[in-house]
């Protein structure tokens, strides 16, 4: 076994991805795959699960240690049954990670929907974190494993976005959680941490961010690349190697309740 398959490599483990459809759950998903883990996506619409499934299994190694599950994260009863199909499937688990999430519209702050932002937030919160942390935690703590979790902060978990005001609570959210959940399940020997990616297109913020009709960047994209000092999007591989990082006990064993920003300098910006 060579230096870098000892600190960062997966064999054995087993991960579930919820949110493992998404383009950011896919790379991370990929990741935990090529390091030598089994991986468990979750989401919330089969079609959705056969694409990841198929972008995914690219490779015979992967067929064996990739299975993917129809499951609302909002709902523990739902989550709690995925969960012991997993455990079924993979004999054990080891990693959480909590890649559910979204946003939903723009306003001022005096014309916001508050049933799109009740929506919103419990996308993100509820269904992004506490549930399948709660599940997943309390099966760790019975069986005395030492599971690590990773969550998915962002760029508003520091600093709010503007008119997005539901998400900027929730990702702050994420981060109040991910420190004070650090904090409480430190005794049982499970780490908790987040990585917050800064902007990388995808499905939910490319209209925001990019013209359809002419692929030029919006005013709103134009203000994020000259928010960022790297001058960019990000490319989603480039999560890559602070997943593993945070996933393997080896790596980081004396690592939790921090927040790793993946942003191209997006938070030193100081003009």
């Amino acid at each position: 076994m060579s230096f870098l398959d000892d600190m960062f490599g997966l064999d054995g483990k087993t991960a579930i991805v919820a949110g493992g459809a998404g383009a950011i759950g896919t790379v991370m998903s990929a990741a935990l795959l090529n390091a030598g883990a089994n991986v468990v996506i979750w989401s919330r619409t089969q079609e959705s699960i056969d694409q990841a499934l198929q972008n995914l299994s690219t490779s015979d190694k992967f067929i064996d240690r990739i299975a993917g599950y129809q499951v609302d994260t909002g709902s523990e009863a739902e989550v709690a049954g995925r969960l012991k199909d997993a455990v079924a499937k993979f004999g054990s688990l080891q990693i959480l990670i909590n890649a559910v999430g979204g946003s939903s519209g723009k306003a001022p702050l005096v014309e916001t929907d508050m049933a799109q932002f009740e929506t919103v937030l419990k996308l993100n919160l509820t269904a992004g974190l506490m549930v399948p942390t709660k599940a997943v935690a309390a099966y760790w703590i019975a069986h005395g494993i030492k599971g690590v979790i990773i969550n998915l902060a962002s760029m508003a978990s520091y600093n709010p976005l503007s008119g997005v005001w539901a998400y900027d609570a929730a990702k702050a959210g994420v981060l109040n959680l991910t420190v004070g959940a650090a904090g409480e399940f430190a005794r049982y020997g499970i780490r908790v941490n987040a990585l917050a990616p800064g902007f990388f297109l995808g499905k939910q913020n490319r209209a925001l961010l990019v013209d359809e009709e002419t692929g030029e960047y919006t005013e709103r994209g134009k203000a994020v690349i000259h928010h960022t000092p790297f001058g960019r999007f990000g490319e989603t591989d480039e999560l890559v190697g602070a997943t593993l990082f945070l996933a393997s006990n080896k790596a980081s064993g004396f690592v939790t309740g921090v927040s790793i920003p993946v942003d191209g300098g997006y938070l030193t910006f100081n003009i």
